[in-house]
Formats: C-alpha cells, structure tokens, sequence
C-alpha cells in the first residue's frame, strides 16, 4: 500500500532515493524536504506547500542585505567621481570627471538596449577610450594622472554596476532574454535548502494547486507531471526540463493555449488534460509522450509534430492540420472527436485544396481513428524524382532476406504530384522500423545505381535522360504488376481514406497475387477475351447524338481498335492497354467519382507507349485522343 503522508508536517525530512510510488503527499508541508533521486510516480502533491524553511530564509536574508551594503558602498564612489565634472579649480580633476561621465552614459545605454553582458564589453572598450583621451588632452609626462584615471574607470565600473543591478534584476526576474542567464542564478541560489526533487521521477505525480517556490526541479523526470494552477512554479529552479520555457511552464498552470505559437517548442511529457488549445501552432513541436486527454485541438496546428506515444483519447481535432505528424502504434487515438481534418498546412499551388479529410461530409464516430491506424504501422518510403520500380523491387527483396523474421506488405502507393511518390509497408507492432527504413534506403540507392548503369549502357543516355526516365517511373508505370507475384496485396491510391468512407472520391486499385483477369472458370482471358470484355464495358456508355461529333463512347472505340491494330505492341502489351481503355469506360459511367481513376489509365496509357517510335501511328492516335478523352472526364 502505497504511504499516506496527507496534511502532514513534514519540514526539512529527507525521502531521498526511496520508493514513493503513489504516495499521498496532498495538502502536506514539504519546505525544505529532500526527494533526491526518489520514485515518486503517481504521486499526489496536490495542495502542498513546497519552498525554504525559515531558518533558511533568514539566511538568504542576511546575505542579500551584506549585497546590498557592499552595492551602497560602492555607489558612494561614482556619485563622487562624477560629481568632479563641476570642480572648475583642476582641469586634471574635470578630465577625470568626464571619462566617468562618459563611461557611465555608455555602460548605461548600451546595458538597457543589449543587456548586461554587452555593456560590460562596452565598459571595457569605452574605459580605454576616454582615458586616452583624456590623457592626450592633459598633456605629455602626466603619469599620476593616468594613474589616477585607470583608478577612476575600475571604481566607476563598480559602481555603475550596483547602480544598474536593481534595474537589471527587476527585469531578468520579469522574463527578459537579454539577462536571462541572472534570472537562472538568481532562482539557482533561492533555492538553496528549498524543496528538492532534484533528480525525481515525477512521472504522472499531480501538483495542482500547490506551493512550489524555491523548489529544484533539476534532471527530474517531468513525464506527464500536472501543474495546473500551481503557484510560483515560475520562481523554482527548473534546469533543462519543459519548465524551462517560460511560454511553455504558463501553459502546463493555466492549460490555456488559445491561438498561441509554440512552434518547434519542446512539449515533451507535458500534461495538457483539457487543455483550451484552440487554433494553437505546434508546428514541428516535441509532443512525444504528452498527454491531450479531452483538449480542445480545433483548428490547431500539428504540422510536423513528434507525436509518438501522445494520448490524444477523447480530444477535440475537427479542422486541425496534421501534415506529416509522426504517429506511431504507440500513439493512442481512442474515442477522438472529430468532424474532418486537413493533410496540408498550405494549399496546392494555384489551388485551394488542403487536402480534407473526409473529401466531404465529417466522420462518423469512430472513422477518424480508423483512418489514422492504418497509418500507424507503416514505415513510410518517399521519393522525391519519382521511382525506378526495377530498383524498387530488387532492393524490397533484399530487405525482406535481412529482416526474414518480419513480416512486410505494401500497403499503399500514393502519387503525391510532381514526381513525388510515398509507399507505405506494413509492419507488425513490434517491428524496428527504423532499421527497415534504413536497410531499404541503402539498397535502393545500390540497386539505383546498378540499374542506372544499365540505362546508360543500353541507352548511352545523359544523366539527365535517367533523371527524366525515373520521373517519368513515378507515374506508376507497368512495373507495379512485377509486385503481383509477391505474396503480398499492393493498393494504390493518391489520397489517403477510410476504406470504408462511402462519399470518398479516392481511387483504389487492388493488385492481387496475379496481375491477370480471370474468367468464371478461373482461366486466364486471353487477349480476344480481354477485348470482348472492353467492348461490352464501352457499348454501355451512350451513343453520341451527332455522328460528326463522336463521344466519349466513339472516342474509346477508336483508341481500343488503334491499340488492337498496331504492330508495334507485344500481345501483353495491348492487354495491359486494354485494361486501362476499360477502365475509361468505367470511368465515364461516373465522371466525377472517378476522375482518379480515369486520370491513372491515362498515365498509364502514356507509360505504355512511351518506349515507341514517335512516327509509330499509335502514338499519333494517342496524342490525338487522349486530350479529348480527357476533356469528356473532366480532367483537362
């Protein structure tokens, strides 16, 4: 059973480097307490008055009041030194005057503007200055007086110093970066003999509403630690944890977050329970391991956030972004309310879409959930020029032979645009993902740079044929239906949905362990068969009313006879071609549910005929139909 300390006195004791775990410290007075290096998970420090003991403060007192005489003292000597600007019997006491003027006036301008440590320089450099000066002004052979003013600029620094330190102490204390580092000293030395929990393992310990200046949070593990509405926690000594951050330690105590930055902020750990995070940025935050139980993240940024392990159970995320948010299995979604979110923080260039998800109406409870576990066991591969798929496959097999006890599936193939191509593999739970990501990348780039030397054997091509060769790979060319023979399912789709969304617009294409049609007997259609098939899938469409103006029924009869006709195609070849002239057909049954679809049998249909002779007359009817084909599909 876990110890009850509740409401206890419990001044100067010492609990260091015990096991605490769950212990009831609520309400309790801890001033001057030591839980160095203790386990205090879970614990419970809600209410409780942490701080000095008073014979520490009376300490702490003595010492600033010995500071304070020390700076009255000193202060004494530059008011008189200054005052010798007004001595008219002595040019040599006027000069000394001066050169402290001028010190001062520096020394104060230049630590109000840039702070303490660039007015010291400055001292330093103005010192030297004005007593050259001066010394050249006085005369040749006025050694006493050069002696009397490298004095005079030594106590004049001091005493500009204590001058300046209530000023400069009042406005480091107030959170200004430019003294930041005496704010860090100053908490340092208060809380000498305060409470410690130097070195603690506070994960999940509470310390709502408790007292806790002149407490040492140094090194502790700050794990989901609560400190709503804890007080002074801004006066305790917070080393390198979260605390540091003033705009971060707010956060954790007042859990109001509306439309504030806290971009690239380092988060990690922080309880945010119900948090008020509103339109928040956290663009590439350290979310890690945070926990947004019920927070309200509407229309928050998550742009690039490490959100592995985060508990976001039962928080708010309708219209927020999270453009490549790093979840993983470990990330817990249960129960999220949301109505929609976007995949991209800025629209596509001459658009603007954002990529919503669900492409229209919201989620049904549960969908969002669903939607994002499919990505969370999945180690993302992205190109950047598009894919060589021969180097793909060849180097897919490398990396199921060196991770044989893992089992890896394509999930998906995304066309992001622009020759940029993500493929998502499905690994199981426990995989090492980031093994699997490097032992791919490294056998890509070797298969690459094998496969491109056969390119420019075969082809005698510049780099800049590869570089446009492998763009042109990125469409999804035929190599894709290599990966059929694997014991694996591929689907490509250029967006990312629920598969079980109805208004999703989404394209899918399974590739099953064949890349062949069958027919009812399970036999392979040969290409007499396959073209039966186009045809009757094309008699479907509508006959065009004017014969001077062929339809898209018209259209695709010409392309379907063009490709049956030319010399140039091998027999797999036209049944590939045909297969994508189907699809069309398909398509145009329902032009704008299907516009992804049409779009992909087009590059596939470029990608077919990509290798033949320019004069070839298929390519002629091609460059000639598929524009207007397009056009009836709403693609151009």
């Amino acid at each position: 059973m876990s110890p009850n300390y509740g409401g206890q006195n419990l001044r100067g004791r010492s609990f260091k480097g015990q096991n605490l775990t769950g212990a009831n410290f609520s309400k309790a007075d801890i001033r001057g307490a030591n839980f160095t290096n203790a386990i205090l998970k879970g614990a419970d420090f809600s209410g409780a008055k942490a701080g000095l003991q008073k014979r520490w403060v009376i300490g702490l007192l003595i010492i600033t009041f010995l500071q304070s005489a020390l700076s009255g003292f000193l202060s004494i000597f530059i008011g008189v030194l200054i005052t010798y600007v007004f001595n008219t019997k002595s040019s040599e006491i006027v000069i000394v005057g001066i050169v402290n003027l001028v010190i001062v006036t520096v020394f104060c301008i230049i630590t109000i503007r840039k702070g303490l440590v660039a007015g010291a320089v400055a001292l330093a450099l103005a010192g030297a200055l004005a007593g050259a000066v001066a010394v050249a002004g006085a005369g040749a052979g006025a050694g006493a007086l050069a002696v009397a003013l490298a004095l005079a600029g030594a106590v004049a620094g001091a005493g500009v110093f204590v001058i300046f330190s209530a000023y400069i102490g009042w406005r480091s204390l107030n959170g200004d970066e430019r003294d930041s580092w005496i704010r860090s000293y100053a908490i340092a030395f208060a809380t000498t003999g305060g409470t410690s929990f130097y070195g603690a393992d506070l994960t999940d310990a509470d310390f709502t509403g408790a007292m806790l200046k002149n407490t040492d949070f140094r090194t502790a593990n700050l794990t989901r630690t609560r400190f709503y509405e804890a007080k002074k926690l801004d006066f305790a000594g917070p080393g390198n944890t979260i605390l540091n951050n003033p705009a971060v330690l707010n956060l954790l105590v007042t859990l109001n977050g509306r439309n504030k930055p806290y971009i690239g902020a380092n988060l990690k750990g922080a309880n945010l329970i119900g948090a008020d995070l509103k339109e928040a940025n956290f663009n590439n935050a350290d979310i890690i391991q945070a926990t947004f139980q019920g927070a309200n993240l509407e229309w928050a940024n998550l742009t690039l956030t490490q959100a592995v392990g985060t508990n976001f159970t039962r928080a708010h995320i309708t219209g927020a972004c999270v453009e490549a948010w790093n979840i993983e299995s470990t990330t817990i979604l249960d129960h999220v309310d949301c109505r929609f979110v976007y995949l991209l923080k800025d629209p596509k260039p001459g658009t603007d879409n954002r990529e919503r998800r669900p492409s229209s109406g919201e989620f049904q409870p549960g969908e969002f959930t669903k939607l994002f576990e499919e990505v969370l066991n999945t180690v993302d591969l992205i190109f950047q020029n598009g894919i060589d798929w021969k180097a793909f496959v060849n180097a897919f097999d490398q990396v199921q032979n060196q991770n044989r006890d893992t089992e890896l599936a394509i999930q998906s193939i995304e066309n992001k645009g622009d020759s940029v191509v993500v493929v998502k593999v499905a690994v199981p739970e426990n995989a090492d993902k980031e093994k699997i990501h490097s032992d791919f990348t490294q056998n890509y780039q070797l298969s690459l740079a094998a496969v491109e030397e056969k390119y420019k054997a075969v082809l005698q091509a510049k780099d800049e044929e590869i570089n446009f060769h492998r763009q042109q790979s990125g469409k999804i060319p035929e190599m894709i239906i290599s990966l059929a023979n694997k014991p694996i399912n591929v689907q490509i789709d250029n967006k990312v949905e629920n598969e079980n969304m109805t208004k999703d617009s989404s394209r899918k294409i399974e590739i099953g362990n064949i890349g062949r049609d069958f027919n009812a007997s399970g036999q392979a259609l040969n290409l007499g068969e396959i073209s039966g098939t186009v045809t009757n899938t094309i008699n479907e469409l509508a006959t065009a009313p004017e014969p001077e103006k062929p339809g898209i029924k018209e259209l695709l009869t010409q392309l379907k006879t063009a490709i049956e006709t030319d010399s140039n195609l091998t027999e797999k070849e036209k049944e590939k071609a045909l297969k994508q002239v189907k699809s069309l057909a398909e398509a145009a049954q329902n032009p704008q549910e299907k516009q992804d679809l049409a779009d992909t049998a087009i590059t596939m249909l470029k990608g077919t005929i990509a290798h033949l002779p320019t004069a070839a007359k298929l390519v002629e009817e091609c460059g000639k139909l598929l524009p207007l084909i397009a056009g009836f599909l709403g693609l151009s």
